[in-house]
């Protein structure tokens, strides 16, 4: 039996929403990997500071290695992770490796806020979980 133009099309929309799935999760993959080699960096930077007794700011001028925005994608690829029980901002700056770091755990709560108010992110009982789509 021939396919009909509707049947052709279901086909197609279901290929494409599957190719776009996969690309999706190979992104959140690399987002995490992102944060991870983020985190190792940045607790490299703190032991040297730590160690040659240097504060751990960037020198005035200095251009800002990671882009815009860059720490929403790691926010959405983390509570991604957790999506039926979603996280506390305490357990994000935990796994974020930034607990102790005041200016990244204001960063983290900004673009929380950020997402929040975008429509991104819900927050139920103390906890932020990403809106499905």
């Amino acid at each position: 039996m021939a396919d009909t133009f509707v049947d052709f099309i279901a086909r197609e929309r279901d290929r494409l929403h599957a190719e776009r799935d996969t690309i999706f999760n190979q992104q959140q993959e690399l987002e995490m990997k992102l944060v991870a080699i983020n985190n190792e960096l940045a607790a490299i930077a703190a032991y040297e500071a730590h160690k040659t007794g240097k504060a751990t700011t960037p020198a005035r001028g200095r251009v800002a290695t990671t882009r815009r925005g860059s720490k929403r994608e790691a926010l959405l690829a983390l509570l991604r992770h957790h999506p039926v029980t979603g996280l506390s901002r305490g357990e994000i700056l935990e796994q974020m490796g930034l607990r102790t770091d005041k200016s990244g755990s204001m960063s983290v709560s900004n673009a929380l806020t950020a997402l929040v108010k975008a429509g991104q992110v819900v927050r139920q009982d103390g906890k932020y979980k990403t809106v499905s789509m």
